[in-house]
């Protein structure tokens, strides 16, 4: 398999962007279910990554799935560019020689999870509020049939049918963004940011290291988190296995901030779920309320997320679509 030389930074930008929004379509309902399975507190809509699809599909149909994409395919490519820009300046940064120790890769993946939560929170954010709006829905009461044959007032024969009020319309996300404008200014899209940098930054300190030296166990390796300087790829299914395998155990090891961050950050509550005020409040009320096994809601859906959204990327670093894009450009 041919080799190819380590992309500039702009390329590499392009292909973090390009792979974020071919990863996103693929894998988002799988997101969509980890968000709804998290929210769940005491009535259990959804048994599972499986059942929560396919009631989703049946309630809200097949694009239901997709509530929330659109601000994901947005911001997904800033996202990545600002957390591939800063990885790649942070190990630039701290290199001697060419060489870079492991609590330096540490640092830049800290940095790099640091820095994308600007664009990662609202993002969050919003895309919370639109996935879950199913879960609530389905959680409202639906009249029996008993109920729907109650006998009540007959009805008049000249006078029209009492109007049926109007179901709310569905919210999107500018409505979502303009009413936490003018209710609580920016900070109202930043909330939850504390919880955000717990999840993203220990995410990036584990995936960063991780995935650079199992991709050079063969040979130096580039790609996602890898240092652009001039070295050789790793063959394509090593730097595949080793971006799926990375992203898996840091997607799974960050699983209960995950947790505590889509809880904080969910607006609307069902019957009888909690409120939270921090971070504090709400890692107490769910232990207490649900137990230490809350805490890992959603962590295959989050498996299953992120090792084909990193597998993507490799994939898309090896085609080299950064590098066609600049060379069309040029």
């Amino acid at each position: 398999m041919a080799e190819k030389k380590v992309s500039s930074l702009p390329a590499k930008l392009i292909n973090g962007g390009v792979a974020g929004l071919v990863g996103v379509t693929c894998v988002f309902p799988i997101d969509l279910a980890k968000t709804r399975l998290q929210n769940q507190q005491g009535a259990q809509v959804y048994k599972g990554m499986l059942d929560c699809l396919a009631k989703t599909v049946r309630s809200e149909g097949y694009f239901g799935c997709y509530r929330g994409a659109a601000v994901n395919l947005t911001l997904v490519t800033p996202e990545k560019a600002i957390k591939l820009a800063a990885n790649d300046l942070f190990r630039q940064k701290l290199s001697t020689d060419g060489k870079l120790p492991l609590w330096g890769e540490v640092l830049a993946g800290c940095g790099a999870g640091t820095c994308q939560v600007v664009v990662t929170t609202p993002m969050e954010m919003l895309k919370i509020q639109l996935q879950d709006a199913g879960r609530l829905a389905a959680q409202r009461p639906v009249p029996s049939p008993a109920q729907a044959a109650a006998p009540g007032p007959a009805p008049s024969l000249v006078a029209p049918p009492p109007a049926q009020p109007n179901p709310r319309p569905r919210a999107s996300a500018t409505s979502i963004t303009l009413e936490l404008l003018r209710t609580r200014g920016l900070a109202g899209l930043y909330r939850g940011a504390g919880a955000t940098l717990l999840r993203d930054v220990p995410f990036s300190m584990i995936y960063f290291p991780l995935f650079a030296n199992l991709n050079a166990l063969g040979r130096k390796g580039t790609g996602l988190g890898c240092q652009g300087d001039a070295q050789d790829r790793a063959p394509f299914l090593q730097s595949f296995v080793a971006g799926c395998t990375a992203g898996s155990v840091a997607a799974v090891a960050v699983t209960p901030l995950d947790v505590i961050k889509t809880r904080l950050q969910t607006l609307q509550k069902g019957e009888g779920e909690d409120s939270y005020r921090g971070i504090i409040d709400c890692t107490r009320r769910v232990m207490r309320r649900e137990g230490p096994s809350a805490f890992m809601k959603g962590a295959a859906c989050r498996a299953l997320v992120i090792a084909p959204l990193f597998g993507i990327a490799q994939g898309v670093y090896f085609l080299g679509i950064g590098e066609a894009v600049l060379g069309l450009l040029g």
